[in-house]
């Protein structure tokens, strides 16, 4: 079977659909990753075939005005949806057109709706890829609502109102897209509503372990734990040698999130990791580096994380489940988006301290913080408990199993 996965946005997103993939490949399937070229190197190490994205939405979120845009707040996010993102959107859809025409099965991402207009368009099937618990339930809101609970009802209802929104913002875009690039009329019906209907496949890529499958879930919705694979990744003589220069280190990165201010937080970082009494690896913070503080690029989270005493990051879906599974504590300094929500997810597992939000952190904050996490008898042990848990699941061969490839 020819499948092709569709990875948009950051790294934490593309390496569990690359993972994904490569578990379809073992299986005797032809897997294509349609994503964006920076990450070409994690499809070809994984022996898939990559349809590289002339547009690169994390390209743009990472940008000087795709930062602005991010942190307009919802009037201005929305005014600037069109101007940053509209103009580049046509070319997109038409990329992802031309990678899946030729495909029997499509594993895509459920905003915009992408997979339900391949199908309809072709007639292939699709599966729809969750990194957060995004199916309605009364068990807890939308992860996009950063609130712990609304109530039974008002949970439930939380879904329908992102949704709602997520359709009023993109609904005029869609059509126009469906016409000009898909051949389509216009959409009958939210897309969530009518894959809903449909019973199209969930794969929610997120541990049991860390969100319990809720009650109400429907069948064709799939809780299969974390997508995982292992990585050929030599880490840099200075990184190794700083590893085994001192203990273990805080790790602190907030991978494509921008802060305000990006030097005022990295010494407010800085700062903070001294006051707490620990040595720091940096990634992607401007700081010139010290005999106790290294400056790193890309790494390896999976070969990093074991080896440090704790990490500080913006609770990315990726990044956390990294951390949770290599069973150190987490500090995490959510922006926004899923990250409040990923925050409290590790406060209420025990394996982290309460959240600190970007906007608050400060060197005292941090150290309290990472002091906790570092020195906390609980703290540690229930970190290390669920990575225990994590490392013996294979989430992988669940959802290929949910998918019957």
């Amino acid at each position: 079977m020819r499948i092709a996965v569709l990875a948009f946005g950051s790294r934490g997103d593309t390496q569990p659909c690359v993972a994904l993939g490569a578990g379809l490949a073992a299986r005797g399937h032809r897997v294509t990753v349609v994503a964006a070229g920076r990450y070409g190197g994690l499809v070809e190490e994984a022996g898939l075939v990559l349809s590289p994205l002339g547009v690169d939405p994390q390209g743009i979120v990472e940008s000087e005005e795709g930062q602005a845009w991010l942190r307009s707040g919802p009037a201005g996010f929305v005014r600037g949806f069109r101007r940053v993102v509209e103009p580049l959107a046509e070319r997109l859809v038409a990329e992802v057109d031309v990678a899946c025409s030729g495909a029997d099965l499509v594993l895509a991402p459920a905003l915009g709706g992408i997979g339900h207009h391949l199908s309809e368009r072709y007639g292939m099937p699709y599966a729809l890829l969750h990194f957060q618990p995004g199916e309605p339930t009364r068990a807890f809101p939308n992860p996009l609502v950063p609130l712990r609970t609304l109530g039974p009802w008002g949970n439930r209802g939380s879904y329908a109102l992102v949704e709602g929104l997520s359709g009023l913002l993109l609904c005029r875009m869609t059509d126009r897209l469906r016409a000009r690039v898909l051949g389509l009329g216009p959409l009958r019906g939210g897309v969530f509503r009518r894959a809903r209907a449909d019973r199209v496949p969930v794969l929610c890529g997120v541990s049991p372990a860390v969100v319990a499958r809720p009650a109400d879930w429907p069948e064709h919705v799939h809780l299969t734990g974390y997508w995982f694979a292992g990585r050929r990744w030599t880490p840099p003589p200075e990184l190794v040698a700083f590893l085994e220069a001192g203990p273990p280190p805080v790790y602190a990165g907030f991978g494509s999130m921008a802060p305000a201010d990006p030097a005022a937080t990295a010494r407010a970082v800085v700062a903070g990791l001294r006051a707490a009494g620990m040595r720091g690896i940096l990634q992607g913070l401007p700081y010139g580096g010290a005999d106790d503080m290294l400056v790193i690029g890309e790494a390896d989270h999976a070969w990093l994380f074991p080896r440090t005493a704790a990490v500080v990051h913006h609770g990315g879906a990726g990044t956390t489940a990294a951390g949770l599974r290599a069973g150190v504590p987490s500090v995490v300094c959510p922006f926004f988006s899923d990250q409040p929500f990923w925050g409290a997810r590790v406060a209420l597992l025990g394996a982290g301290p309460a959240p600190l939000p970007v906007r608050r952190l400060t060197a005292a904050a941090l150290a309290g913080r990472v002091a906790a996490a570092v020195r906390d008898p609980g703290i540690r042990s229930a970190a290390v408990r669920l990575g225990e848990r994590l490392r013996a699941e294979d989430g992988v061969a669940r959802a290929c199993e949910a998918l019957g490839a």
